[in-house]
């Protein structure tokens, strides 16, 4: 079974209920941010002291639903999913798109931001 599984995804909203998404400095493509719990969700924010509006929950059984996520996002420059970004170890998988699903997951390691 995948990272993703058939699990419910949680993803998080800015306050215009736009999908947030995260991009290396210097890259050409982002990653839509997806937990895989609420919790998961609600430590990245606490831990990143970003603003986000609300955690919008996708059933990852339903392939309509993540076919609607892939198309939405990848007009926006969006070619993979990040699950579970720890911020503070940056650690997280990558989840590529193929077509209009998930496709190949790998172990990806961004360097944290140094900690006050």
């Amino acid at each position: 079974m995948n990272a993703v599984g058939a699990r419910e995804l949680h993803l998080l909203l800015d306050r215009d209920g736009a999908l947030i998404v995260f991009q290396e400095t210097a890259t050409a493509w982002a990653g839509v941010l997806a937990f895989s719990s609420e919790d998961k969700a609600r430590d990245f924010l606490a831990a990143s002291h970003l603003e986000a509006g609300e955690i919008a929950a996708l059933d990852c059984a339903e392939a309509d639903n993540v076919a609607a996520l892939v198309a939405n996002v990848k007009r926006r420059a969006v070619r993979y999913l990040l699950l579970d970004l720890d911020y503070r170890s940056g650690h997280c998988i990558q989840i590529e798109f193929e077509g209009d699903k998930f496709g190949r997951e790998s172990e990806r390691q961004f360097t944290p931001r140094p900690q006050p």
